[in-house]
């Protein structure tokens, strides 16, 4: 039979969120729940139980400083059930946990316009973490890709100072002041691994010339690709837009993709030895 964690882990991964596996992999005296176990932990939720009680709670917290690191790893850690955790128990249970983190850069996506309803089911087939802003609530399809997050906001540039460092910004609202109130808080916050902009080549050296008004450098504003999308992928269609911008964010995060490394893990004897005492 399926359990929560089991159902939720394919979602994940097709969002490209990160997450942590617990298992319970040996226990000796009384314990909350049995060897075998497990739990799923994410940034802001938890699927199924390894017992609840301080045990459980202090494991969610060791799982999200694995999420923080941001990167793969497996760890085994013992948890003695006394008063340091505040149960009466009296055993001790030992944890595995693994962490997969996330496989992709968060994209911000401002516009539900045609060519934004193009792009949305490409890159939703991609190792991102989409995030599709708009003011507008008819602009969003009835249908959403899965592990898309609609984001209905008045003031769409605000979502700019949430997102994470090494962020994209694909910008191609309805509303030219717009486009470039959400630019300018992306160069404002002088961390982000990709701005780009739909637009002519009139509007984009109108942008830039309004930039070095504002004191913004040339290396400032180079770093907005505005038009956007590759040049050697032509058309005006909205699909064709959408190719082209879609294959720009590819070479993109594979450019910035850090050379892989093998997965830390566990010691295989430590976790034998312990496995045997449950």
């Amino acid at each position: 039979m399926n359990q929560p964690w089991m159902d939720a882990i394919a979602g994940l991964r097709d969002s490209a969120e990160p997450y942590v596996l617990v298992t319970v992999i040996g226990v000796h005296g009384s314990t909350p729940r049995e060897s075998g176990c497990k739990m799923l932990v994410t940034a802001d939720a938890s699927l199924d139980t390894i017992g609840g009680g301080h045990l459980e709670y202090a494991a969610i917290e060791h799982a999200r400083q694995l999420l923080l690191a941001g990167k793969d790893c497996q760890a085994l850690e013992y948890f003695p059930l006394g008063p340091r955790l505040g149960q009466c128990c009296g055993g001790r249970a030992s944890l595995l946990f693994e962490c997969f983190a996330a496989r992709g850069p968060q994209v911000l996506l401002f516009g539900a316009g045609h060519v934004g309803r193009a792009l949305v089911p490409l890159l939703a087939g991609l190792p991102v973490r989409l995030e599709w802003v708009d003011s507008r609530a008819a602009q969003f399809p009835t249908q959403v890709p899965a592990g898309v997050r609609t984001r209905l906001l008045d003031e769409p540039e605000d979502v700019v100072n949430e997102a994470r460092p090494g962020s994209y910004f694909l910008i191609m609202t309805h509303n030219h002041p717009l486009d470039y109130a959400i630019a300018e808080a992306v160069l404002k916050r002088g961390d982000a691994g990709f701005l780009g902009m739909i637009g002519s080549r009139t509007k984009a050296q109108r942008f830039r010339m309004r930039l070095e008004q504002r004191g913004y450098t040339a290396q400032d504003i180079a770093r907005m690709h505005c038009p956007i999308g590759l040049a050697e992928v032509p058309g005006k269609r909205p699909l064709e837009v959408a190719i082209s911008i879609a294959a720009q964010v590819i070479a993109r995060y594979h450019q910035d993709a850090p050379a892989r490394q093998s997965r830390e893990g566990v010691d295989w004897a430590a976790l034998c030895s312990e496995s045997a005492k449950s």
